[in-house]
């Protein structure tokens, strides 16, 4: 009894003694997914000099990402879950996995990259806490971007295709690969 006491104060016992809700289940509310691209060409980073909008110069999805992009599309629907609005890092792989699991995109340059100094990791993580912050509820947006990105945010690292949702603090609720 003392150890559940012990526990219970230091807000692990909740962790130990309920199941995490599913990922599908939790989205059912809205909120936030936190994707990363789905699996690349092998290499870290990208080419030297590599150029956004010019995906010849950029290191891009697999012939297995593409097929996990569209598995990601198959399992929202599998789980009757359709998001208001997808959101996507500039960058060709991440805008490609959007398109192939959701048809369309929005640009949101909040989700770019900061790998090997590029762009202003607390500045991105900035936008992205106000994002969330402002969200009504019951709205479900999809977030494709970059490990760096949600490492950032979370402090947890992503596989690729793997999913964060997000409460409204930022904080991670659920995670879970999205293969149908």
């Amino acid at each position: 009894m003392q150890r559940r006491l012990l526990l219970l104060a230091s807000g692990i016992w909740p962790l130990i003694s309920h199941a995490a809700p599913t990922l599908a289940a939790q989205l059912r509310f809205g909120g936030v997914l936190m994707v990363r691209h789905a699996s690349t060409e092998p290499g870290i980073g990208d080419p030297v000099g590599f150029r956004l909008g010019q995906c010849t110069t950029q290191r891009n999805l697999s012939e297995a990402g593409q097929a996990e992009s569209r598995a990601m599309g198959q399992w929202f629907g599998q789980h009757g879950l359709r998001p208001t609005l997808v959101r996507s890092s500039q960058w060709c792989r991440c805008q490609d996995t959007a398109r192939l699991a959701f048809g369309h995109v929005e640009d949101w340059p909040a989700l770019n990259s900061t790998f090997a100094g590029q762009g202003d990791l607390a500045r991105q993580l900035t936008a992205l806490r106000e994002r969330r912050r402002q969200m009504p509820a019951g709205v479900l947006e999809v977030w494709i971007t970059h490990q760096v990105i949600m490492t950032g945010l979370i402090g947890a690292y992503p596989a690729m295709a793997e999913g964060f949702a997000l409460d409204a603090e930022c904080a991670l609720l659920a995670r879970g690969m999205l293969l149908a």
